[in-house]
């Protein structure tokens, strides 16, 4: 090679590269960024599918109370009730006799 063409071969390097160094960490910037973005999606989407799980567990949880709390209402009211029954037919039967 002689002089002139390795001149213009440096000159092309020392033009090239600085433009080469640029658009790279733009691109990489830009991919980093787009892959970023990406993650915090989909970091507040699991954050939002634990918060349904968690809803429709303390909703499970309040219904099996709620069911509970019926049952026993169901079973005092029938102890209740079945007490005055019976409370009604032996006075009945001590009313008829006096």
């Amino acid at each position: 090679m002689n002089n002139n063409t390795q001149t213009t071969v440096t000159q092309l390097k020392e033009e090239l590269i600085p433009l080469i160094k640029s658009v790279v960490q733009d691109e990489v910037r830009t991919n980093i960024e787009e892959f970023i973005r990406q993650s915090e999606l989909r970091a507040k989407e699991l954050s939002l599918m634990e918060r349904i799980v968690r809803v429709e567990e303390e909703l499970k949880a309040l219904k099996e109370t709620i069911d509970m709390r019926f049952t026993s209402l169901q079973w005092f009211m029938g102890i209740g009730f079945t007490i005055i029954s019976i409370l009604i037919a032996v006075f009945g039967l001590f009313v008829g006799k006096i």
